[in-house]
């Protein structure tokens, strides 16, 4: 019986895409004076490819688009500073967050949230989401000293939630950090599908478009029926 629906948060919950490119822009908008002779276009599209999608240190990625934009009136520490301060304020939730949360809070599901990154500033995004409150527990890898894909993170946010790992989904968006690491602890796995993983075998039992379409697979799956539910 499926008892946990346990969520990761860059790219399943926060449309982190639309959040990074508005705060590019506003970012530009902030230091254009400071940055030089860059339209913000141009800035943009390659604060957002160094970005990688997250996978790649903001240290990196400022001293990086400092040096080649030949930026000298404002350091790439001031710049990161403001990244981690002002982010919070661009956060886009994808489409009915909150209705599909309110949905599975009438269904008595715990709700569980598993997600890298930094502490506080995950934490900062949650609440400018409005969404911590419909969490049992909230587990960030640098407060846990351990991050996805190792099976530990994901077998501590069962045993917070007093359950066993098989009374548990995980929806993500990672086809290894998410959905292979959560299946090989022995939970069930819905995949937030992202199409930059095409072309990858994602192993999940369950693929989604919407967030909308999960409150329907966890009845199912209350329900103890079987099988997949591929929505393409």
């Amino acid at each position: 019986m499926i008892k946990a629906v346990l969520f990761d948060l860059d790219g399943t919950l926060l449309n982190r895409d639309e959040s990074l490119k508005l705060f590019a822009d506003k970012q530009y908008d902030r230091f254009s004076h400071l940055i030089g002779p860059i339209t913000k276009d141009v800035y943009t599209a390659r604060l957002i490819q160094l970005d990688s999608r997250g996978y790649v240190w903001k240290d990196k990625v400022y001293s990086q688009l400092a040096e080649e934009f030949g930026i000298t009136k404002i350091t790439w520490q001031e710049l990161l500073e403001d990244y981690l301060s002002e982010f919070k304020y661009c956060c886009v939730p994808f489409d009915n967050l909150l209705l599909m949360l309110e949905k599975l809070k009438e269904r008595k599901m715990l709700i569980g949230m598993i997600t890298n990154g930094f502490g506080q500033f995950q934490m900062d995004n949650i609440m400018a989401l409005g969404i911590e409150d419909y969490f049992q527990t909230i587990l960030i890898s640098e407060w846990e000293d351990v991050k996805k894909p190792d099976p530990q993170i994901f077998l501590r946010a069962a045993d917070k939630l007093g359950l066993q790992p098989n009374e548990c989904v995980f929806i993500g968006d990672h086809p290894d950090n998410d959905m292979r690491a959560a299946k090989h602890v022995g939970m069930k796995g819905i995949w937030k599908k992202d199409m930059q993983w095409k072309d990858v075998d994602v192993q999940a039992e369950y693929v989604v478009d919407s967030l909308m379409e999960i409150p329907t697979i966890i009845d199912e799956l209350v329900g103890g029926k079987n099988g997949k539910l591929s929505v393409l």
